[in-house]
């Protein structure tokens, strides 16, 4: 590294706290009551459970979800034998990739032994703290050691992640590079450069996979493994010695399919790679440097396919794709162990992924819109955010079937989905959503959705998730000709006419019928027929709303591109407002971490009235019962229960007065502050004998300015970006106008709640 970024790597571990792992604490503990549960006596019950029943204590503890990261240094990274201490930083790396891409808590526990046998020792007595064990950076041969013997010992899944984890990741790359090659595995030669823990675990399960071990030619610093070879042997790499006279990697590697380097930097020659037969697939796989940099071996052969360990080129072959989720899967139906069917059917997700299209979480980390399986694209990327959906299910399955499993899973659909919460904060909320959306498309009721801006990127990857988890049948407003380059440019899966219809701006021969619809409705207000003409093959979302109308679509979606009261104005103009609506208003639900709060009027109403401001609160009150939110509704002011002389203040009252005459049942209270709206404690110190109890989870806004503003700091600043909505309440049809800020989840979201409204009696 250079000493820019040698100092920006040291500052963020060192602010704003050192270190990047830290516990916090799952539980209350704010009263003397949650005290006594947490601790004495409360703490004597769970104890007496798993002495009743030890299994007791993944349902009383943390140990379910609990890893102990554990090394003692003698092989960190490329540093080598830098010893416990100096290893800390590594296994506090490896604890936040547990977390961020699995939910896994972990431990890292730096032991200073170096004879493998004491550490066994220090490790088995350890097991019933954990949930499962991550051994990391330990040298070979002692690695196989402390595995094999822990294995033995200890009762819950121990994972070498240099062997077996780099293994896996490995042997997805080698079976997806194949398939781009076109070649069969049991027909290839394979060369490797190293034979230590990891390359011996990757050939292994390679071997597995179906590599006849006879084609393997496996060479190390004393060069080619060879038979009666006495150097640097062990009975592990004794499994690979061939009976040859060839005694270095140059002479072995002439006529080779596959190059597997996990050795050292530089050790692939462009000459050596010349020798190598057609479309030879190189995995150079030591870190920083490879042993062959890709632009060195193209240049050498224009034919080659490539991978490193390296995130600045295509292909990268990164333990993190596997070990997070392996331990997810493995720790919630209580392995016992990982088996060899484990990894493949880990092996098998991993490689089945890649041939997926990319989705909306790796384009935006990357950058990259346009991969497709191939020659630059054959291995998931690290940020991928469904190799948890894939592997983790996989792998407990596999648990299941070899009977290592202590719990087990009788709804992998179900298991699934809860594992959507680690892709998308907003899963739990959706799942009941999701699930009736699916039955109603199942059953064949109104679920055909229109998109009115069909052409645009976030949309055709939210319609793909739509198609392929059956959650409506979607219509796209867009020209044939550009969908079909789009959905080739980014890789997507779409058919045109069988999994969503089409309708073209261009032509359509409904417009006839659209336009003199839209003139008679509007003729009136200024709109010739001529206008109308020309308005409806150049708006969009007129077109939606008009399908919607004359019944060519149960419900739409859009305004993902533009500004929201342009779309208003033609949802408005189309459709218009439901009976005994006077008003429309925009709700935003907010997927807290603490808390769900929904926010009334964000994006329509500029200075509403008392009247105008009742009458959404209402509706948004309405809306969230729907939704099974029991509604609390609070009126927010600059002024607290009459502390101020604000306008806001005086309209909030008079709000108060008109919804408690139209909805008595309604719990609600204001005008407040927003900090007694969330703290029931704090409002009680002003108002003791308020109607509203608990936290409010219903915000209604004095001003567009100001719901919009909160909104958005919210979505920003607590939220994590996670919003569903925004929800057009006074609406006749069932249609809902985004943002230009819309994720595909939101778009996705919103999609399968609009088909809801449609069904809604």
């Amino acid at each position: 590294m250079n000493e820019t970024d040698r100092q920006a790597a040291l500052e963020y571990h060192q602010y704003p706290t050192p270190g990047k792992i830290s516990v916090t604490a799952s539980k209350p503990l704010i009263t003397q009551r949650d005290l006594a549960l947490a601790y004495t006596p409360g703490v004597a019950v769970a104890c007496e459970e798993i002495v009743t029943d030890p299994q007791n204590s993944f349902k009383y503890t943390s140990r379910g979800n609990l890893v102990g990261v554990i090394s003692n240094g003698s092989a960190v990274l490329g540093l080598g034998n830098i010893g416990a201490l100096a290893s800390k930083p590594v296994m506090e790396g490896k604890a936040v990739l547990f977390k961020k891409f699995a939910g896994i808590d972990v431990f890292d526990i730096e032991i200073s032994e170096s004879d493998p046998h004491k550490l066994v020792e220090i490790i088995a007595s350890l097991e019933a703290t954990f949930g499962g064990i991550n051994l990391e950076d330990i040298k070979a041969p002692d690695c196989f050691t402390v595995e094999r013997k822990l294995r033995e010992r200890m009762k819950i899944p121990v994972f070498h992640d240099d062997q077996h984890g780099t293994a896996i990741t490995v042997s997805a790359a080698f079976l997806n590079g194949l398939k781009v090659v076109g070649k069969d595995i049991r027909e290839v030669k394979v060369v490797t450069s190293g034979a230590g823990a990891a390359a011996l675990a990757c050939l292994d399960l390679m071997v597995d996979l179906g590599l006849p071990v006879e084609n393997i030619w496996a060479t190390d610093l004393a060069g080619v493994v060879y038979k009666g070879r006495v150097e640097l042997m062990d009975p592990d790499k004794a499994r690979f010695a061939q009976e040859t006279s060839a005694r270095s990697l140059s002479e072995v590697i002439e006529g080779a399919d596959v190059f597997l380097g996990c050795s050292a930097g530089g050790v692939l020659k462009a000459e050596m790679v010349k020798k190598m037969a057609a479309k030879p697939l190189i995995l150079a796989l030591a870190n920083p440097t490879p042993e062959i940099f890709p632009e060195a071996a193209l240049e050498a052969r224009g034919d080659a396919v490539i991978a490193t360990g390296r995130s600045d080129f295509p292909n990268q072959v990164n333990n993190v794709l596997c070990f997070p989720y392996i331990f997810r899967g493995a720790l919630d139906v209580g392995a016992t162990t990982i088996t060899r069917n484990m990894e493949i059917a880990a092996v098998r997700a991993i490689a089945q992924l890649a041939q997926e299209e990319p989705n909306d979480s790796v384009a935006a980390a990357y950058g990259a819109y346009d991969l497709r399986f191939g020659p630059t694209y054959f291995i998931p990327k690290p940020f991928d955010s469904r190799l948890i959906l894939r592997i983790a299910p996989a792998v407990a399955k596999a648990a299941m079937e070899d009977g290592v499993a202590t719990r087990a899973i009788d709804d992998f659909e179900a298991y699934t989905n809860e594992l959507q919460q680690f892709v998308y904060h907003s899963g739990a909320f959706m799942k009941p959503v999701f699930a009736t959306a699916k039955q109603i498309v199942r059953e064949g009721g109104k679920s055909r959705i229109v998109f009115a801006e069909g052409e645009e990127e976030r949309v055709l990857r939210a319609v793909q998730v739509i198609v392929d988890e059956k959650l409506a049948r979607p219509i796209l407003i867009g020209r044939p000709e550009v969908l079909l380059a789009r959905i080739e440019k980014f890789g997507l899966r779409l058919r045109l006419g069988e999994d969503v219809e089409v309708t073209n701006p261009e032509y359509d021969e409904r417009f006839h019928q659209y336009w003199t619809t839209y003139w008679e409705l509007r003729c009136r207000d200024g709109i010739s027929k001529e206008m109308a003409r020309v308005e409806m093959r150049r708006r969009l979302t007129l077109i939606g709303a008009m399908m919607v109308r004359l019944g060519d679509a149960d419900g739409m979606v859009c305004g993902t591109v533009g500004a929201y009261h342009d779309h208003l104005r033609f949802v408005d103009e189309a459709i218009g407002m439901a009976p005994g609506a006077n008003t429309y208003a925009a709700m935003n639900i907010l997927l807290l971490d603490k808390r769900t709060v929904a926010l009334v009027d964000t994006h329509v109403n500029d200075n509403p009235d008392a009247q105008t401001i009742a009458e959404f609160t209402i509706a948004a009150a309405k809306q969230m019962a729907w939704l099974n939110l029991s509604p609390k509704v609070a009126l927010l002011s600059r002024s607290n229960f009459g502390s101020g002389s604000s306008a806001s203040g005086t309209k909030m009252r008079e709000v108060l007065k008109l919804v408690t005459a139209r909805a008595p049942d309604l719990e609600i209270d204001g005008e407040m502050h927003g900090d007694c709206a969330l703290d029931e404690s704090l409002r009680e110190r002003i108002l003791p004998h308020s109607r509203l109890k608990g936290s409010a989870n219903l915000l209604v806004c004095p001003n567009v300015d100001s719901g919009n503003i909160a909104y958005n700091l919210l979505k920003t600043g607590a939220g994590s970006n996670v919003a569903v909505g925004p929800f057009l309440l006074g609406v006749n049809a069932p249609v809902n106008v985004l943002t230009s800020s819309s994720t595909v989840r939101r778009i996705v979201n919103m999609a399968a709640l609009t088909v809801l409204q449609a069904n809604r009696d």
